[in-house]
């Protein structure tokens, strides 16, 4: 995944209440949230009472994910499952969207996930007052004094920030970490191949006979190592060939390969953690608001 430092790029502008600017996080959202009703759609299709093959695994899914929900938020609150799971795996789309190399990843954009915490927030507050009454919702500003107190509503404008910032600040950082990496690795490119072709034809000959010598040696010996050094010895031989005779120029070879596997960690690993970690927050913070009817306080 690579990322435009300068923010999300802007397509084109609708020319109501005042500009809605469509910027690539629009367009990303758009195709995960149409990705995701439809995957809705066939997955809930044609479902069996004794299940098999992808119903199973989907049964699964939405079995782990009501007992995360049931363990962290008790039983009385099961009815947000559908709410978390949407969370989760929009959160995780939204992520591995940034793979495709020209989609941006939604919760790279702070907009997405302050959107959700707001959102989230807003729960908060209305099952705050449904279950407390408005009385009892601002009596919890009062706490642990008699009058309200600007860190009671600091914490509360505090919630929502730390939660969007969060989830944004992980993603869009691996995401800037990769654009200079590849940027690094371009110029790691030209200035070898740059180096291999002013040294002439008689260096690029070498390394191509030192490659072929070298994953000759390792297909006999049965050493990866080996094969993997000499097709690397001999890829630069044979483009510092074309670039000493003009037919290719700068090929950034040291882009192919090496961003995977951080792209492994910031877009799979990373991802996934910030998802879970974003649902987890969320179920702590609603089934504050939302106690067992025997603990519930009136106003």
């Amino acid at each position: 995944m690579s990322l435009n430092v300068t923010g999300p790029f802007i397509y084109f502008t609708i020319p109501i209440f005042g500009g809605i600017p469509i910027t690539q996080t629009t367009i990303s959202s758009l195709i995960v949230t149409v990705g995701l009703i439809i995957a809705a759609l066939s997955m809930g299709k044609n479902l069996k009472k004794r299940p098999d093959g992808k119903q199973v695994l989907l049964e699964k899914g939405v079995m782990m994910m009501h007992n995360m929900v049931v363990d962290t938020m008790g039983a009385h609150n099961a009815r947000w499952t559908p709410f978390i799971i949407t969370l989760f795996v929009s959160s995780i789309c939204g992520s591995l969207i940034g793979m495709t190399g020209f989609l941006r990843s939604t919760t790279a954009d702070l907009s997405t996930t302050l959107t959700w915490a707001v959102m989230v927030s807003v729960i908060i507050w209305y099952q705050s007052i449904k279950t407390n009454g408005f009385l009892g919702w601002l009596k919890g500003f009062t706490e642990p004094l008699a009058v309200m107190t600007p860190m009671n509503v600091v914490s509360e404008i505090a919630q929502p920030v730390s939660l969007a910032f969060r989830h944004f600040g992980n993603v869009a950082g691996g995401g800037v970490i990769t654009s200079i990496l590849y940027t690094a690795l371009a110029g790691l490119s030209s200035a070898l191949l740059g180096l291999i072709a002013s040294s002439g034809v008689a260096v690029s000959i070498v390394l191509l006979a030192a490659g072929a010598g070298l994953l000759v040696l390792g297909l006999k010996k049965k050493k990866l190592g080996l094969k993997i050094l000499g097709i690397i010895c001999a890829v630069l031989g044979v483009l510092g060939m074309l670039q000493v005779f003009g037919v290719v120029s700068d090929v950034p070879i040291f882009q192919f390969g090496i961003p995977a596997v951080l792209s492994l960690y910031f877009d799979l690993f990373s991802g996934f953690i910030q998802a879970l970690v974003f649902s987890l927050l969320t179920m702590v913070y609603i089934s504050g608001a939302c106690p067992p009817p025997e603990e519930a306080v009136q106003p």
